[in-house]
């Protein structure tokens, strides 16, 4: 009894925090989409790596050369049930430094194929986004740069896979923007061309599902308190008084 007692403090805390954290991560959301609306700026050539997360999210400006022979083909993923990789390419700039730029979708087919194409396309410029290395969760396997097994986007190891430092290689990673109507996605899904990532913020936000869920269990839990407390009252109400 003494347990079922606990039981919606416990769970009324539990919903309150949650109540905490959805207001974060409403206005988390809100502020990137602020950052989304702004205008794309040109990438400088020298980055501060400490203020890019300040930066997440953030539309820049690009132009350079690829460079396939460093291409990172970034998976497992599934794009509209066909299975395929992430094209992560380095981008050579005019200034000589070299960033990171995740392509988007292509084929599982068509993978090795968009990754010799880029050597044909010379001076592109780029529109993207500034992002971070990604949250890996316990079920991700470890990348392999040796056998060319990528699974998440482990930015520092990637730029040192394309060269590092002694390149002039940059941990900066930058996701290209892709703003075609699903008729062009399905064009390039079909000739083997990079689908980009929508410029949306793509943040997942169950909170409020959460805080529904311990608000009910800690009124389901305190109703079955008071209806125990109330049955044992009245077994006590019935026993025999000395």
């Amino acid at each position: 009894m003494v347990v079922l007692g606990v039981i919606p403090i416990f769970t009324f805390y539990l919903g309150t925090w949650q109540v905490q954290r959805l207001k974060w991560k409403v206005a988390l959301i809100d502020e990137l989409e602020e950052k989304l609306q702004r205008e794309p700026i040109p990438l400088p050539k020298r980055i501060n790596i400490s203020v890019l997360p300040e930066f997440t999210y953030r539309k820049v400006l690009l132009r350079g050369r690829w460079d396939p022979e460093h291409s990172i083909l970034l998976g497992p993923r599934v794009r509209e049930g066909a299975t395929g990789y992430h094209l992560v390419t380095p981008l050579v700039r005019q200034d000589g430094t070299t960033v990171l730029v995740d392509r988007g979708f292509v084929s599982k087919e068509f993978a090795e194929q968009a990754k010799a194409a880029q050597a044909q396309d010379g001076e592109v410029e780029v529109l993207g986004m500034l992002r971070t290395t990604q949250a890996r969760n316990n079920f991700t396997p470890d990348n392999h740069p040796e056998r060319g097994e990528w699974y998440w986007a482990d930015v520092e190891a990637m730029a040192e896979y394309a060269g590092g430092e002694r390149a002039n290689v940059q941990p900066v990673f930058i996701e290209e923007i892709f703003e075609g109507h699903s008729g062009d996605a399905s064009w390039r899904q079909a000739h083997g061309v990079p689908i980009g990532r929508p410029p949306i913020v793509d943040l997942r936000n169950s909170h409020l599902s959460y805080v529904i869920t311990w608000y009910s269990l800690s009124a389901f839990t305190s109703l079955m308190f008071l209806r125990l407390l109330l049955k044992h009252r009245r077994a006590r109400a019935r026993l025999p008084r000395v």
